[in-house]
């Protein structure tokens, strides 16, 4: 219990400084309109992702059926 009181307490002092730092790459970004390709670029990634998962578990899920019977 108490190893995990410290990881918490460890976990909240650094995302307290995180969330201090400004982060002049995403302000440049935001500013040249970059950040909407990199906002884009990261939701097909998890779009195609997720569309990889789905067909995995629709095969896995009929060989399981298949092996039932």
């Amino acid at each position: 219990m108490k190893k995990y009181l410290v990881l918490t307490s460890f976990l909240l002092m650094n995302l307290s400084s995180a969330f201090a730092q400004e982060v002049e790459m995403a302000d440049t970004m935001r500013s040249e309109g970059k950040i909407y390709v990199v906002v884009a670029v990261a939701f097909i990634s998890l779009a195609i992702l997720s569309f990889y998962m789905i067909r995995i578990e629709r095969k896995v899920t009929k060989l399981e059926k298949e092996m039932k019977k």
